[in-house]
């Protein structure tokens, strides 16, 4: 069926995979190469490998679930949605450039601080306001994938992406960094053009209902005629309202009109335009009501989000920020001085904060308790039962389940990957074509790296070693590395065994080949960029 479109393109990556298992013998690296014969992946795997991945990530499932959660409580909060429409309002008129910032700063932060999954905080917050702007699910799948991808090819000092790659090949952590700060900016720059060129060349076709304003307070007695338009994007965001639809029973006949259409963005349909004597509420034929919280038409005191809000993305970014890298042991000493507090020699901070990490170590697990106080605030604040807050939980919660099911699957094709070790045979063969450094094979081994192993550092512990006892010369290591990392981050953009990817077009509901539909341009244009950039490197 089309709804699992997505889990039917990774279970058949994972079939392909196990038969892979079947033809290939498998192959590991120790200190010198050993091939270990066949190991076929069987029925029992088939089962046994969820739940190996459960046991090695299920906090990640866990993070996914929570923040779903934290959003479902936000829900029952109708200041939340006038706090996205009091900033969607701010951004009106400069909604583009407003997006170019969020792709750019989402960029640095998984660039600099390695949050490819941690930004999920704040990914459901950020798709409200896309589709409260009226931009649809492609332009969101642009903004998330995007810049996550753009981060982690043009990583810098994230050490969650770079540990194993710096280890193997014996480089600092500013190896090459004003160049991969440039690759980062470049690559971001294609995404936000990518997207706009998307915006642009998109019309939309929505349904309409036409409804005389003088009798709109009696609906039920109104004469409703259905009108299928084109609209400009440019046309729907000016003087728009919410409004409320009933259903009702239709006396009059119904009729259909198209209108002229100019280049705009899709918009979805959240969305009610006041015209001359007639109120025109436009219905989205996919509910937005997944990712944009009702509106109670109110008044709300929105300054509690501002504060919390502001608060929870400062602690993020400072928990994720490697410290230790710059070699800053501020919050190390504080952490140590908090733990070691003593009233009347009871270490009583210790006692009630448990096992805390300093920042600059903070994993995505510690991020649940600042979320989950900042619910409670919240619903101090606003006066919200603790059984509507539990049944928002749950809610949002359920959305989770999809993006969670797909983490899962995807684990469990690194387990097998893990577990019958086939792709380094596959390595060896392909870096076997040249005695030497070459751009081109570096690449294409990098590329697999990240086809075959969905996180940074199991792809490079899968070929780094090898690598480095065949290319001898350490002279080209940095670059070598700068290939590594910046093809893994371009793999991902369309890699079926990418995390990002594939859970946030979960997230979405798009669809895999919708996804490569719109995106190959970019996919194109980052290839070649890429390659100019290695050529250059390999001739400096």
């Amino acid at each position: 069926m089309k709804k699992q479109n997505l889990c039917k393109v990774v279970l058949l990556t994972a079939v392909v995979f196990l038969i892979l298992t079947w033809i290939l013998p498998a192959a590991s690296f120790q200190s010198e190469y050993a091939e270990q014969g066949r190991i076929q992946m069987g029925l029992f795997d088939i089962f046994n490998y969820p739940t190996t991945a459960l046991s090695a990530f299920a906090y990640i499932i866990l993070f996914f679930v929570f923040v779903g959660g934290f959003y479902g409580v936000l829900f029952k909060i109708p200041a939340y949605r006038s706090f996205l429409d009091k900033i969607v309002s701010f951004m009106k008129g400069t909604e583009k450039l407003f997006l170019s910032i969020f792709i750019l700063l989402i960029a640095l932060l998984v660039s600099v601080c390695g949050l490819n999954i941690g930004i999920a905080v704040f990914v459901p917050f950020i798709v409200s306001i896309i589709f409260l702007m009226g931009y649809d699910k492609i332009v969101a799948a642009y903004t998330i994938v995007g810049s996550i991808c753009a981060g982690m090819l043009g990583s810098t000092y994230a050490s969650s992406h770079l540990n194993i790659l710096l280890s193997g090949l014996s480089l600092n952590t500013d190896y090459q960094v004003g160049v991969r700060f440039v690759l980062l900016f470049v690559s971001t720059v294609l995404v936000i053009f990518n997207m706009i060129r998307y915006m642009n060349s998109t019309e939309m076709t929505v349904i309409v209902e036409k409804t005389n304003k003088k009798n709109q307070d009696k609906v039920k007695n109104e004469d409703v005629v259905k009108e299928k338009i084109e609209v400009k994007s440019s046309k729907e965001s000016a003087s728009t309202k919410k409004s409320t639809s009933k259903k009702t029973t239709t006396k009059s006949k119904t009729q259909t009109k198209k209108s002229t259409s100019s280049r705009g963005s899709k918009k979805n349909n959240n969305k009610a335009a006041l015209v001359g004597e007639d109120v025109i509420i436009i219905k989205n034929d996919d509910s937005s009501v997944r990712y944009v919280p009702e509106s109670d038409n109110k008044t709300h005191m929105i300054w509690p989000f501002v504060v919390l809000f502001l608060l929870l993305f400062i602690v993020m970014v400072l928990a994720f920020i490697p410290w230790s890298v710059f070699n800053i042991k501020l919050f190390d000493n504080i952490t140590q001085s908090i733990q070691k507090f003593t009233i009347f020699k009871f270490p009583i901070f210790s006692k009630i904060l448990g096992n805390v990490n300093s920042f600059g170590n903070w994993t995505v697990v510690d991020l649940l308790l600042p979320m989950a106080l900042t619910s409670v605030l919240l619903m101090f604040i606003y006066n919200i039962s603790f059984d509507d807050a539990i049944d928002g939980f749950v809610k949002g919660a359920k959305r989770a389940i999809a993006p969670s099911v797909i983490t899962i699957l995807i684990y469990s094709i690194l387990v097998l990957v893990v577990y019958h070790p086939f792709p380094l045979v596959i390595y060896k063969f392909i870096l076997g074509f040249t005695k030497s450094f070459n751009i081109f094979t570096t690449a294409v081994v990098s590329m697999l790296c990240g086809l075959f192993h969905s996180d940074a550092s199991y792809s490079f512990q899968s070929i780094i070693p090898y690598y480095a006892s065949v290319i001898k010369n350490s002279k080209v290591y940095a670059d070598a590395a700068i290939i590594f990392q910046s093809m893994y981050g371009f793999t991902m953009l369309f890699a079926p065994t990418s995390l990002v990817l594939m859970a946030t077009l979960s997230y979405l509901k798009v669809s895999y080949g919708e996804w490569l539909k719109n995106c190959w341009k970019l996919l194109l244009e980052l290839f070649v960029i890429l390659f100019i950039a290695f050529i250059a490197l390999s001739l400096l």
